[in-house]
């Protein structure tokens, strides 16, 4: 039988050697670190089991780890280990994986406890071959960023069940093609993919549509005719902008879901349909709840495995893979040799948001690749004129210089006097004031966080983040 390997990364040092005293009574095998850089070089070269992390370390922040530790070649499960509670900072671990999150001193029976429920569920996931990598069929999904990766975890998870899955993520962010990933590795791969888009559904045909009808049933009726629930019968219902299905419809597919059996407009039978379902939206399904715009019942049931798809702007590292894969698309679209990027190609990308995701991305790039012609490099000049103007205004609303000339610009005094000055969209105003509290911060505590955090009041995930959303650095 193998022994297990536990590592324990904490800059600690009694710490470590308290648990490395346990883990050696239980008979464990047991490596430690004492710096992030120090436990991912052990991660990269030996197996290892269980990870008890640290999260305030002296070369980073461990949740924000996280996606690095869970991607090693073992897929160690995590343990958090950490001396200061934090509830934002509990959430973020549970979202990145971890099995739990534990706040020093923490008893030995409970460590103890923890550790061995850990490793009896992972020794579950080895013996039915989950331990690994799971081979998916990712044709036309791109992404090699911790995010991206999370989320191909839970579409090789989802796609072995039978499970309802809720795809989310913002307008552009490519929710059909991961729902169509879904079905392409699932046991249904054979049968058909349905799309039924509900914000196109209007109430007069919605049954009509989804259930079907028998000939006379209303005027214009001329024949029997399927609707879409029975044309997804031995495949995958994807029910597309979920959010935007009409209250009154929502119970009567409610009760599909539970019987998966219907009545066509006009019939008297009920007519039986094996499908797979998942749905897709952009909107806030928890906020329409509250508002009593969406049935919590039907929400309930939609959501038995959600898969959130992150936002371009937070993912940089997938721009070059997705403008290599979309411009060697292109380029076979077209006939022509693919073509290659200069340097400031990718640093002018780099400096945009991308509101509309990866679908505004692959319609800039084609634009590019148009405006090139017959060149075989791409420039940042051969960016869109439009796209180029909103870059650079970004990139001037980011520079200290400009926050300070705003700032000065937008005196509050001046404001409560009734002196006209120029008002910046309020938006805009509370990045610029956030990132510019954040370096009065960082000079005034010279960098110490601990100080950071007393006088800012903000949670260490709390601050942490906010750094990442204004692109600074401690």
């Amino acid at each position: 039988m193998t022994v297990p390997t536990i590592l324990v990364i904490d800059d600690d040092v009694q710490v470590c050697e308290t648990i490395a005293s346990l883990l050696a009574r239980l008979r464990y095998a047991c490596e430690t670190a004492h710096s992030l850089e120090q436990g991912l070089a052990i991660l990269e070269t030996a197996p290892v089991d269980v990870v008890f992390l640290d999260v305030r370390l002296p070369d980073g922040n461990g949740i924000d780890a996280l996606p690095r530790i869970r991607q090693a070649p073992s897929h160690p499960e995590v343990i958090i280990l950490t001396g200061e509670g934090d509830p934002d900072g509990a959430e973020l671990a549970i979202q990145g994986g971890v099995w739990d999150y534990l706040v020093k001193p923490t008893p030995i029976k409970q460590t103890t406890l923890t550790l061995a429920r850990a490793l009896q569920y992972r020794a579950e996931k080895l013996s039915k071959g989950g331990g690994g990598t799971v081979a998916l069929d990712l044709d036309g999904v791109v992404g090699i960023s911790p995010s991206m990766r999370q989320c191909f975890d839970l579409v090789a998870n989802a796609a072995t069940t039978e499970a309802n899955v809720l795809v989310t993520g913002e307008t552009g962010t490519g929710k059909e093609l991961l729902a169509r990933t879904i079905h392409r590795n699932s046991p249904r791969r054979n049968g058909p993919f349905v799309v039924v888009d509900c914000a196109a559904l209007t109430e007069s045909l919605v049954e009509s549509t989804l259930f079907g009808h028998k000939r006379g049933a209303f005027t214009g009726a001329q024949q029997d005719r399927d609707g879409l629930v029975k044309l997804a019968d031995g495949g995958t219902l994807f029910l597309d902008e979920v959010g935007e299905m009409p209250l009154a419809i929502q119970r009567a597919f409610l009760r599909i879901l539970q019987e998966r059996s219907f009545r066509p407009v006009g019939g008297t039978q009920k007519i039986r349909s094996d499908f797979r379902l998942i749905s897709a939206t952009n909107r806030d399904l928890d906020a329409m709840v509250e508002r009593g715009e969406f049935r919590k019942d039907l929400l309930f049931r939609l959501n038995t495995v959600h898969v959130e798809l992150p936002p371009l702007r937070t993912r940089p590292e997938d721009l070059k893979p997705l403008a290599i894969f979309h411009m060697n698309r292109l380029a076979e679209q077209y006939g022509v040799p693919a073509k290659g990027f200069a340097t400031d190609f990718f640093q002018q990308l780099a400096q945009y948001d991308w509101p509309g995701n990866v679908r505004e991305f692959f319609n800039v790039l084609e634009r590019s690749f148009v405006i090139s012609g017959l060149e075989g490099v791409l420039y940042a000049m051969h960016l869109p004129q439009d796209v180029r103007i909103k870059i650079t205004r970004a990139s001037l609303a980011r520079s200290p210089q400009t926050a300070d000339h705003e700032e000065a610009s937008v005196k509050l005094h001046d404001v409560t006097e009734g002196t006209s000055v120029p008002l910046p969209p309020l938006k805009s105003f509370k990045r610029l004031m956030e990132k510019r509290y954040l370096e009065l911060l960082i000079a005034q505590t010279e960098g110490s966080l601990q100080e950071m955090l007393d006088i800012s009041g903000l949670s260490r995930s709390h601050f942490y983040a906010l750094l990442k959303k204004n692109n600074m650095t401690l």
